[in-house]
């Protein structure tokens, strides 16, 4: 385990999970602290203030890592939450660290979890190895391309360019398997009179085989902000997730905003 890793871990496990929020942020968190998770405020004295009332709330808390990668100062956490044994949500979590692998800046979005798609599948089952490590760097060019062209160029017929015709596992909840569980979900929007069209990628980062990107999306006239994560095997993406959060008006946020 790296330190930046440890650091990102730290304050999830120790601060939220265990209680030891203080304690937390005293050993994990850097001189500054930027947030963009909404409703709380920027710097420790605005974490401590929003979990110290997150722990009087949530005295019964279950937390499960589900996947870690890291790319440069960059730790991303996708993550599983039970909380009062029954109310389970599902939380993708992105942090900078500083040159003493402290966190800095952190950016998250929340859904409600428990949901199974189309085909089976839990928001955050599937593969979680980090392989083909020496392929970083084309995968994520892989997963940038894809977005220019299908997401935001909406060249739609061009998806197997980039998709696994053979395997493509879906755990997006309305969403089913394969490229044509994708392309129906895209049919479906525009028949219902509906648009998603991506905007700005805030961040891209990857590891491996998983990608993560961090993105503005118009949801049907609604802002959103929108984590995807994605593994590929030689060249083609064959694995999603994802987690979209509508964004807060500069009224809402307590904080400098989702990106």
């Amino acid at each position: 385990m790296t330190a930046k890793l440890d650091s990102a871990l730290g304050l999830y496990l120790e601060g939220i999970r265990d209680g030891r929020v203080q304690q937390a942020l005293d050993r994990y968190v850097g001189d500054r602290y930027i947030q963009h998770s909404t409703g709380v405020a920027d710097g420790k004295e605005g974490f401590l203030a929003f979990f110290e009332r997150f722990l009087d709330r949530n005295p019964q808390r279950e937390i499960e890592v589900v996947r870690a990668i890291e790319d440069g100062p960059y730790v991303f956490l996708h993550v599983c939450q039970t909380l009062g044994g029954s109310t389970r949500w599902v939380t993708a979590d992105l942090f900078d660290t500083d040159e003493n692998d402290r966190l800095v800046e952190h950016w998250d979005t929340i859904v409600a979890g428990g949901v199974t798609t189309p085909s089976g599948h839990s928001q955050t089952d599937g593969e979680t190895r980090i392989t083909d490590r020496e392929r970083t760097e084309e995968n994520k060019a892989r997963v940038s391309e894809f977005i220019s062209v299908v997401l935001q160029g909406g060249e739609t017929e061009r998806i197997g360019e980039f998709v696994s015709a053979d395997s493509y596992v879906q755990h997006s909840p309305q969403v089913a398997d394969g490229i044509e569980g994708f392309t129906d979900f895209m049919a479906g929007l525009a028949a219902e009179g509906k648009a998603m069209t991506y905007g700005k990628v805030h961040r891209l980062i990857g590891q491996g085989n998983f990608v993560v990107t961090l993105s503005e999306v118009d949801l049907a006239g609604t802002a959103m902000a929108v984590f995807d994560i994605f593994r590929l095997e030689n060249g083609l993406i064959v694995e999603h997730w994802d987690s979209a959060e509508p964004v807060p008006t500069a009224a809402e946020a307590k904080n400098s905003g989702k990106f």
